[in-house]
């Protein structure tokens, strides 16, 4: 009898024992974030546990109920969650499938672990179903960062690249041609500027979706940077060409980008483009080769497509290695300066010279202002080199003041860079004030082209530089903005007739006429005219007899040194 309550004491001790770990193991399983199938293949029986009911809206008793499971997943996952599921039938020990669940933006891990006995008979399973759905997004975001630009949805510059080389690795293969088209929004930086960054970001992302539009099989595009794109083509034939897509995109640029600020938009695009294998036989050097082209699009006008010829990378490679010549000259001050003496029509006497830089590079070759002030003025190394042209020319001219004791007008021409600097007005006095130069005898020199960006800034800035007492002149006449009507509205003292108008002046009656028109309408303003690149007598006493006030030009005389300045003005005296 004791011994028959003692087993059923132990029996209740084990039961109850039993019980707590059953009930531990039911803690733990709704305590963590997801649901579990345990099942026993000795009793055919499964239990849900967890947190089964925020999963599903039905029971899995046995197995036949996992067919409800694979009802719920979208189809192109069926397979694979069915081989999860029923794991013990391939012999394997663990699994996992992620599918998304049917007309749902949920995703699901299963998770399955089965156990074996020692006859590799399957004992019991357990399938552990978590919600990845925030994990998946996560996923999906990196992916598209890694492979996509944020503004415009295009491939981003990298990935692009990748598939690029592969475009080229194919076309090395199989003896393809492959194009690539640069895409340059023209004036862009004017956009940000003045309208904001805001609309500028919106145009790009507008522009992007366009491009987007006209990709497809082996056509590509990417957001290369700010407002430059690139498309490229594999084995370009039919529809897929170059010259197709130029016309599409002319078509869109006719039409206004309509911001969502209510703004209406109007551009153009300068478009560069390099083929495999003729322009290179590198992906990221075709993309150099068609940027290059992009360059020289810019230059001769915008508005227009180009395709690379070898010349071009030439001229391009030049152009880097005098820019990087410059830079250093500019560093070292390598320039020197030339005079070019003015003289009244009348009576041939010295009216003042015209400051001209002139710069001899490292291996001894001499370098025209024409080609290398673009550079600096694109680069703005303009803003040293314009400040070193002001210092070197006052203080040259407050030396000769004091060694022949008369004075004359230094003409000093200034960039439109020097110009918008707040501070001009203010430095160039600066100078003549250490130097001890009256600002009567310093003349600036403005171009046609600083009026267009800003005139009623510039006009303002002039008006302070005229009273400080400053002179100044208006260069290159007719070449430029050319209205007539703005010279009564600017602050000036000089106008400098153009010597492409002298050229022509005896052989062509139209620019006789034009020239005529433009002494009379500045003596009657009061401006005094200058003629420039006068080399013919013929052409001096011509304009003398129409009334120009000053001549300058090789027929009196050449840009001189500082020394054969100094020594025509010694034989003078």
């Amino acid at each position: 009898m004791n011994e028959l309550h003692y087993q059923l004491d132990l029996l209740k001790a084990m039961n109850q024992k039993l019980s707590e770990k059953e009930r531990m193991y039911a803690k733990v399983c709704e305590s963590a974030e997801g649901a579990f199938l345990y099942c026993s293949f000795e009793k055919n029986m499964i239990y849900a546990l967890g947190q089964w009911n925020d999963f599903f809206d039905f029971e899995i008793r046995e197995s036949k109920d996992f067919s409800r499971l694979l009802d719920a997943v979208e189809e192109q996952y069926v397979l694979a969650l069915r081989d999860v599921l029923f794991l013990e039938k391939l012999g394997e020990e663990t699994a996992t499938a992620e599918c998304q669940m049917k007309g749902r933006k949920i995703w699901l891990q299963f998770r399955t672990q089965v156990s074996y006995d020692r006859s590799g008979n399957p004992t019991d399973k357990v399938i552990y179903i978590s919600n990845i759905t925030k994990t998946k997004s996560q996923n999906e975001e990196l992916t598209y960062m890694a492979y996509y630009d944020g503004l415009t949805g295009l491939y981003n510059r990298n990935y692009f690249v990748r598939l690029l080389s592969e475009y080229v690795r194919t076309a090395s293969e199989k003896k393809s041609v492959i194009s690539v088209m640069i895409i340059d929004i023209d004036e862009f930086r004017k956009i940000n500027d003045g309208i904001g960054i805001v609309v500028g970001d919106e145009l790009v992302q507008q522009f992007g979706i366009f491009l987007k539009e006209i990709c497809g099989d082996n056509v590509i595009a990417c957001h290369l940077h700010s407002d430059v794109f690139c498309v490229a083509i594999y084995e370009p034939s039919g529809t897929r060409n170059v010259e197709t897509i130029y016309r599409a995109i002319l078509k869109r640029t006719r039409e206004a980008f309509h911001i969502s600020s209510g703004q209406e938009i109007h551009i153009t695009v300068s478009i560069g483009v390099a083929e495999y294998p003729e322009a290179s036989t590198s992906a990221l050097e075709l993309i150099n080769c068609a940027e290059i082209v992009v360059f020289k699009c810019k230059k001769q006008g915008r508005n227009m497509l180009q395709y690379f010829e070898p010349p071009v990378l030439s001229d391009f490679l030049d152009s880097i290695e005098l820019e990087n010549k410059l830079k250093k000259a500019v560093y070292n001050k390598d320039f020197y300066m030339c005079y070019q003496p003015q003289y009244y029509a009348g009576n041939r006497r010295l009216r003042g010279v015209e400051a001209l830089i002139r710069w001899k590079d490292e291996d001894a070759h001499w370098i025209s202002p024409a080609t290398f002030i673009p550079i600096a003025e694109k680069n703005g190394t303009i803003i040293p080199i314009g400040k070193w042209v002001i210092e070197e020319s006052v203080r040259q001219y407050a030396l000769w003041r004091k060694q022949f004791g008369f004075p004359f007008i230094m003409s000093i021409n200034i960039s439109s860079l020097q110009y918008k600097k707040d501070d001009f007005a203010d430095s160039v006095m600066e100078v003549l004030n250490r130097y001890k130069v009256k600002p009567g005898e310093i003349e600036l020199e403005i171009t046609e082209s600083v009026l267009i960006d800003d005139f009623s800034s510039v006009s303002e800035k002039l008006k302070v530089l005229r009273n400080y007492g400053i002179r100044i002149s208006l260069d290159d006449f007719g070449t430029g903005f050319s209205s007539l009507s703005y010279l009564k509205k600017l602050p000036i003292d000089t106008l400098k007739i153009d010597k492409s108008f002298i050229d022509t002046v005896m052989t062509d009656s139209a620019t006789r006429v034009i020239t005529e028109s433009i002494i009379n309408m500045v003596k009657a303003l009061g401006i005094e005219s200058i003629a420039e690149g006068v080399e013919e007598e013929q052409q001096y006493k011509y304009l003398h007899a129409i009334g120009c006030d000053v001549i300058q030009g090789y027929l009196f005389s050449k840009p001189l040194s500082p020394e054969e300045f100094e020594a025509m003005l010694s034989s003078s005296l």
